[in-house]
């Protein structure tokens, strides 16, 4: 039977019949993935701060300290391609969920874990990173399924930079919690339980794909998948007393359903009348009935020679290796170098070092929305805006991170500096971050999650080497930014040469 390809569906005639009332169930779930990890950036975050108060009940020095802060990173990178690649198979909601349970556990467990003995810490924050190593994999699995192209550098965006705020929160207010009568210990308690309140919302509310998602209109869902990369089931509605169509008056192939609202059976001929295929219409109203409720991903195995033999991915392997050391160390030495280079107050440490995430955030949110302009309005090239913006993100921090060890003469000043690198940083949202879901939708989750992998080798090696480095050297964060620095730039340069725009492996 011939086969025509569906042509994409148009916005404005599919959304003006969605109901004014109707909440978009790609809102709801993309809007939990970004709580998730604004949690997850909390519990990772809270640490840096935490360990200011611990290191004085404790008695330790800088590379204990390195040791305890870089343990996570241990856990985080064993998960990394196992979490992509289950929630390719399987689906992200569960495994999100059962990541979030394990982080959240671990970081109610770290303040007992800290008392019992230094080994007995460690072995909490790697089991922490077990958790979170999963969180990005899963998410990004779950949003090249449920964001349409035309929507998926907001999401990815917007997504990223609310759990940049969870930094934002986590700093501030580990400072209050830290100086309060509930001592340093209340951090961790009251992050691990916002986790626990986190996945009670995750179970009742989310779906690992549109199909899955018991309420979301026909309309919705074919937006979602006529604007999607990946090929899904489509849904033709016919009108109340229809009960026939004829197929050469719609575009459609073995992978659609067909939905009316009586309930029929028959087949659909082609030109050979001997070819035909039973199908099945149900009773529905403007929601996708139950029974056709199947995944949209398929149980497959990774295709890993394919995913390997790609120039486009390993530019993604080497750009998130070199990106990862820099963003690794101010993530968890941030306050200890505004302590150590400008001798900030400790109880003020976290007040000083939230200004920068604050702006990351924001200006995270608005570099989705300028990337989907450039494409859908400018007609900028993907691959061009992927390879721009990698640059800015990249050069742009490693500028400022220079500037704020040696030009920065007061803590305004290094503030400055170095929220003005994070913010130009965030333009990696729209470079490497987004990549995968360009030249393999179909294996996102499992290629950011191999990124990640390689990502947090700096991570677990870097901030540790930061704290010996410091000892040895007199606390000379000069040398710690300049090797930072050089890394931005061989990635920025390495994925600027290496980069696609366009599917590669499907």
């Amino acid at each position: 039977m011939k086969r025509q390809k569906a042509s994409i569906p148009n916005r404005r005639s599919l959304m003006a019949k969605i109901p004014c009332h109707y909440l978009p169930k790609r809102l709801i779930v993309i809007g939990l993935c970004a709580f998730a990890l604004l949690i997850s950036y909390a519990d990772r975050t809270n640490l840096a701060v935490g360990i200011v108060y611990m290191s004085k009940e404790f008695n330790w020095d800088s590379t204990t300290e390195g040791a305890v802060l870089s343990a996570f990173f241990f856990g985080y990178f064993m998960t990394q391609v196992i979490g992509g690649a289950l929630a390719d198979k399987f689906g992200g909601k569960i495994v999100l969920g059962t990541a979030a349970f394990c982080w959240s556990a671990f970081t109610f467990l770290t303040p007992p874990a800290a008392k019992h003995g230094l080994y007995t810490l460690l072995l909490c924050r790697v089991l922490l990173g077990v958790g979170e190593g999963a969180a990005f994999p899963s998410i990004h699995s779950i949003i090249s399924l449920w964001a349409p192209i035309s929507e998926r550098s907001r999401m990815v965006g917007i997504t990223t930079s609310i759990g940049y705020f969870g930094s934002v929160i986590a700093l501030p207010a580990s400072t209050w919690l830290g100086s309060g009568p509930g001592g340093w210990e209340s951090i961790f308690y009251f992050f691990g339980a916002l986790g626990g309140v986190w996945l009670i919302l995750w179970v009742i509310f989310a779906q690992s794909s549109p199909a899955e998602y018991q309420g979301i209109t026909i309309e919705e869902y074919n937006w979602i998948n006529g604007n999607s990369s990946v090929q899904p089931t489509r849904y033709q509605q016919l009108e109340e007393n229809q009960t026939g169509i004829d197929i050469e008056d719609v575009n459609m192939d073995s992978n659609d359903i067909i939905v009316a609202a009586g309930s029929i059976s028959g087949s659909i001929k082609g030109e050979d009348e001997e070819e035909s295929e039973e199908l099945v219409i149900e009773e529905t109203s403007n929601t996708l009935p139950s029974s056709f409720k199947k995944r949209q991903y398929e149980t497959k195995n990774i295709p890993w020679n394919r995913i390997l033999k790609h120039r486009e991915v390993w530019a993604i392997l080497i750009a998130q290796f070199c990106n990862s050391l820099g963003y690794f160390v101010i993530l968890t030495w941030l306050p200890t170098f505004f302590n150590d280079h400008f001798n900030v107050d400790v109880k003020k440490l976290g007040y000083f070092a939230v200004l920068p995430y604050i702006v990351q955030g924001v200006t995270g949110c608005f570099v989705g929305v300028i990337g989907d302009f450039a494409i859908n309005k400018i007609g900028l090239r993907i691959i061009t805006l992927r390879r721009f913006a990698q640059l800015i993100g990249s050069m742009g921090m490693a500028v400022f991170m220079l500037l704020a060890t040696f030009q920065a003469t007061t803590i305004a000043q290094g503030v400055f500096y170095i929220a003005c690198g994070m913010g130009l940083n965030t333009f990696t949202l729209v470079g490497v971050v987004m990549s995968q879901l360009d030249i393999a939708p179909r294996y996102a989750g499992t290629i950011f999650s191999l990124g990640n992998t390689v990502a947090t080798i700096p991570g677990f090696f870097g901030v540790a080497l930061t704290g010996w480095i410091l000892d040895i050297t007199g606390h000379n964060w000069g040398i710690i930014w300049s090797i930072c620095a050089l890394f931005y730039v061989v990635g920025g340069c390495s994925f600027s040469l290496w980069a696609g725009g366009e599917v590669v492996i499907d």
